[in-house]
């Protein structure tokens, strides 16, 4: 445990960029945790950490270690969560807060998978505008945070990050599916069903509208649902992630088509924790599970 306690030390400096910030973001004295990283770097043979006027920055050395440590104490955590789960103590709650888009899309299935095997953790599910996802989970609103585009903020700490291509949504019966791929403008001689400025999709669909091409959707909404479901009837289309139309296509009511223009687009979406505070047993479950997922449709490298 000492050995814990010497590793969080670490992250956290790493994390502050300031020994004294990091003392009180653990609640300990700065004398304790400066001479813990002197007598680390001491056992290192080598500075961890260059000393400037305004504080702290990783060296090289430092870098490969932090590394090291972060990955050690994320298998510390799944280690105690599935020692709890094994010994069938896992009960409680956990809440996420995330996007419209992926609350409709993927989390369904991984909450009824996850439901499936973890039947005493109830889970709360905050939909919220992307601006607001990280004010919950740094409000203490919520343990996880799931959403595109999330602002980077030290006072989060990212645990997975997951890459979507975009793509062309539309009924299986649509002239268009079947292709290997479409461009914008192939899509453009159909009525379009986009999201509206309120989301930052609309800012990426409008980025692949070629130059001097009249962009006139028949619907615009902020709700991905009536996006998915007005898709279903041809010859509508839409523009979604592939996470978010997973169950739709199992069920065969949708058709994914990679859309050409957008090879080079990608959307990517951030699982993230309060840098400051470990994940429980529940919260550390049901984060494995949602990166379970993502990684199974995420981007191929």
């Amino acid at each position: 445990m000492l050995h814990h306690r010497l590793l969080g030390y670490l992250d956290e400096v790493a994390r502050s960029g300031s020994i004294r910030r990091a003392a009180t973001r653990l609640n300990v004295a700065s004398s304790a945790v400066n001479r813990q990283i002197l007598s680390l770097e001491e056992e290192m043979g080598t500075p961890l950490f260059e000393r400037l006027p305004r504080g702290l920055r990783l060296t090289a050395a430092g870098e490969v270690l932090v590394r090291h440590v972060r990955d050690t104490l994320n298998g510390h955590e799944r280690m105690l969560a599935q020692v709890a789960s094994l010994k069938g103590l896992t009960r409680g709650e956990v809440t996420v807060a995330t996007m419209a888009s992926i609350a409709a899309g993927v989390l369904p299935g991984v909450i009824g998978t996850f439901r499936e095997t973890h039947p005493r953790i109830v889970v709360k599910v905050l939909v919220l505008p992307v601006d607001q996802i990280a004010a919950a989970l740094l409000a203490g609103e919520a343990d996880l945070a799931l959403a595109y585009r999330l602002p980077p903020d030290p006072r989060m700490r990212c645990i997975a990050e997951f890459e979507h291509r975009l793509g062309a949504v539309m009924a299986p019966d649509h002239p268009l599916n079947g292709r290997y791929q479409v461009r914008m403008a192939d899509c453009l001689e159909y009525p379009l069903v986009v999201a509206d400025h309120s989301m930052t999709l609309r800012d990426v669909l409008e980025l692949l509208v070629p130059e001097g091409t009249s962009f006139t959707p028949v619907v615009e909404t902020n709700s991905i649902e009536l996006m998915k479901r007005l898709a279903q009837t041809a010859p509508h289309i839409t523009f979604v992630n592939l996470s978010d139309v997973g169950e739709e296509i199992r069920r065969g009511l949708l058709a994914f088509t990679p859309l050409s223009d957008a090879s080079a687009i990608i959307q990517r979406a951030s699982l993230m924790q309060r840098a400051r505070s470990a994940l429980d047993g529940p919260a550390h479950l049901l984060a494995a599970r949602i990166q379970a997922e993502f990684e199974r449709q995420s981007v191929p490298d």
